[in-house]
């Protein structure tokens, strides 16, 4: 087993792992007036596992939860109405720490910044503000409980459902307060009750995580009906794939619109990480954006050129099997790239520091610091 680099001056941090939530999470954390209407999995009348949302079923995923993590199984099984289970998909260390732990030092990860699974799927079916947050604050407390255990090398990213702003920004408020150091957003629009990000209801919400220092971050999610759907009429061969592959784009539109609406500008201390979406396509996104700005500056609310605020306020995650990262790196700057495992997710896959490694050649040992790690000690401002 390899030792972890905590005693050194460097240490790697995988800045986006996720937990596998336990099944019985929502029924014991939530509020006593809540627990009738809690997250849980059942089965159905032929059998198959489905996680139920407010009594609601989360259809897509029926008989395949299997595949809400699945690092250590066969792919292509997992995806088999009632192959694998949600308990068979969960590896070591997908909830429980010592195992998290050891998977961490194999991987040679000092430090992990971790984001919910089940989680990504709820928002997609709630529209009740209030019970939003509850499942939130039930998940954040219950992960920041999980992290007391190593505080020290397993750090709680807070979830915070934005269909209600005040409710927002009073659980990001007592989030920070439980330990966690950052706000994993939906990109989703319906997950904001179709509000855009400049919405100037959310103005409280983007001061608040600018006091607090807490990086806000957009990841990936699941939803029933993206909105690309269309071009999905069901999850099969190539519509599968077109799926996965476009499920980035929520977290790339989410940025964009964030940095093109004036949000950073407003707010110069608020931080904000793109997860989940890789990183090869940056570059020439922010050359576009600069260009469209360039040719009439005084049409749009920002004072800088976009790639400025980005550089001033943002980082990128790349994905350790992407093959440009050194000359991303080089491109936009290297303090501006961090890195993440995913796991124990499906499409995750172990080895991921020597495989970051692979594609970092070429990059000073560094420049190479500094995306393993020293990026995303800075920007969460961790203490060590």
């Amino acid at each position: 087993m390899g030792e972890p680099n905590m005693s050194m001056d460097s240490p790697v941090v995988d800045i986006d792992g996720h937990i596998l939530e336990p099944q019985n999470l929502w029924q014991e954390y939530l509020e006593p007036k809540w627990r009738d209407r809690a997250i849980r999995i059942e089965k159905d009348a032929q059998g198959l596992e489905v996680l139920l949302i407010d009594g609601k079923p989360l259809e897509m995923l029926r008989g395949v939860l299997g595949t809400l993590g699945g690092i250590h199984l066969p792919a292509e099984e997992s995806f088999v109405p009632g192959r694998y289970s949600y308990v068979d998909g969960c590896p070591r260390g997908g909830n429980d720490v010592p195992g998290r732990l050891a998977i961490m030092d194999e991987e040679q990860i000092d430090v992990s910044l971790l984001y919910p699974t089940i989680g990504l799927c709820w928002e997609d079916i709630v529209r009740d503000a209030d019970l939003s947050i509850a499942y939130a604050r039930a998940y954040n407390r219950w992960l920041a409980d999980w992290c007391r255990s190593a505080p020290d090398r397993l750090y709680p990213i807070a979830h915070i459902p934005l269909l209600d702003a005040d409710l927002a920004v009073a659980e990001a408020q007592r989030a920070r307060e439980d330990g966690c150091v950052g706000i994993y957003l939906s990109p989703d629009l319906q997950a904001r009750g179709g509000r855009q990000l400049s919405d100037a209801g959310f103005d409280r919400l983007w001061a608040a995580a600018q006091d607090l220092a807490m990086p806000i971050a957009f990841h990936v999610v699941v939803r029933q009906r993206p909105f690309f759907s269309d071009w999905v009429p069901a999850l099969e061969g190539g519509s599968r794939l077109f799926y996965h592959a476009f499920l980035a784009i929520d977290v790339m539109a989410a940025f964009t619109q964030m940095l093109a609406s004036g949000v950073f500008e407003r707010f110069p201390g608020l931080r904000c990480a793109v997860l989940e979406a890789g990183s090869n396509w940056i570059s020439a996104w922010l050359d576009r954006l600069d260009h469209k700005y360039e040719m009439a500056p005084g049409a749009y609310p920002l004072n800088l050129k976009p790639s400025d605020y980005f550089r001033r306020q943002c980082v990128i995650s790349a994905d350790p099997d992407e093959t440009m990262t050194a000359e991303i790196a080089h491109r936009i700057g290297p303090e501006f790239c961090v890195w993440a495992s995913d796991y124990p997710h499906i499409d995750a896959s172990l080895g991921a520091v020597a495989e970051l490694r692979d594609n970092m050649t070429g990059l000073s040992e560094s420049e190479q610091r500094q995306i393993l790690g020293e990026n995303a000690f800075r920007f969460y401002d961790l203490t060590r």
